[in-house]
């Protein structure tokens, strides 16, 4: 039978395609790792990778294998922490992702109430695009998953906690700015900077240039909310900025006037996702609750 650290050898391989890659991220030699590939191979009696000058290529078969290989390393990370007792206490490490336009401003107050509550637990927090993150989440690369709806996997629990009201946000002087509520007529043509077009938040912007008539700025994407607030501040456009940002110790709204906009009516939805069957299930239901009951007061404020 193959053993899951060849598994685990050819699924590092597909996800860098590149045999020299994937022995730095195991932190093995490049000869052991071949060596293991190949006996792999031998094992099953056929050919799950093409090499060349250029990488390594998964065959058809190979990429089917990888596949099931990913189920079975993440049920049997799953496996350990059943063995370790974790499945209904928060203990051990957990690995949380999510987005940079939410984590720091909704995380940074929270941490501290579930270390008090939870003190032998603790989070790996890793940021990145929500996308990319809930392919992690089903390969087992991460435990839980805090972001934006939507989500959506066969195999994943999705916990919807709370909406948060998203501001059209320009800069104190701008020209645009008013005692009144703005109309639609004025926002027509306002350039509206946004963040990468991978990002829910930029999507959500796009829909709202589009209602207002306001374009998106293509050559100003914000590689973060605090990024986006310093370009709005010296007058480059307006911008979306979620509440718990403007809230926020680490965000606030310096230089920035919140918009009055006739018919304002934008939100995003907040979720917490998980791998359906994973042994820490109970353990994640009430990091969830928690998160809902922070978010909330924070909201409330």
């Amino acid at each position: 039978m193959p053993t899951l650290r060849q598994l685990e050898y050819l699924v590092t391989i597909a996800d860098t395609g590149s045999f020299a890659l994937a022995a730095r991220v195991a932190r093995v030699s490049q000869p052991t790792l071949s060596q293991q590939v190949r006996a792999l191979e031998e094992r099953l009696g056929t050919r799950l990778l093409e090499r060349s000058a250029a990488g390594a290529v998964l065959t058809p078969v190979g990429r089917s294998i990888v596949v099931m290989a990913r189920r079975m390393l993440s049920d049997a990370r799953d496996i350990v922490a059943l063995a370790a007792g974790a499945s209904d206490s928060l203990t051990g490490t957990l690995r949380l992702g999510t987005t940079p336009t939410l984590g720091p401003y909704l995380l940074s107050p929270i941490i501290a109430e579930l270390h008090r509550m939870a003190p032998h637990l603790r989070l790996h927090v890793r940021e990145g695009i929500p996308d990319e993150q809930l392919l992690e989440l089903t390969r087992g690369d991460i435990d839980v998953l805090l972001g934006p709806l939507p989500m959506a996997g066969d195999d994943l629990t999705v916990e919807p906690l709370f909406r948060e009201p998203l501001h059209l946000v320009a800069a104190l002087d701008h020209a645009i700015d008013a005692d009144g509520e703005t109309t639609r007529e004025r926002l027509s043509g306002s350039p509206l900077l946004t963040l990468d077009p991978r990002h829910h938040l930029a999507r959500q912007a796009a829909e709202v240039a589009d209602r207002y008539g306001m374009t998106i700025a293509p050559d100003y994407y914000g590689t973060s909310l605090e990024s986006l607030h310093q370009m709005v501040a010296t007058g480059l456009g307006l911008t979306l900025l979620p509440t718990l940002y403007l809230r926020s110790e680490v965000g606030g709204a310096a230089g920035l006037t919140v918009l009055r906009v006739e018919g304002w009516r934008t939100y995003r939805s907040i979720a917490i996702a998980w791998r359906r069957h994973s042994p820490m299930s109970p353990a994640f239901k009430l990091i969830a609750d928690h998160v809902q009951t922070c978010a909330r007061r924070l909201l409330a404020t």
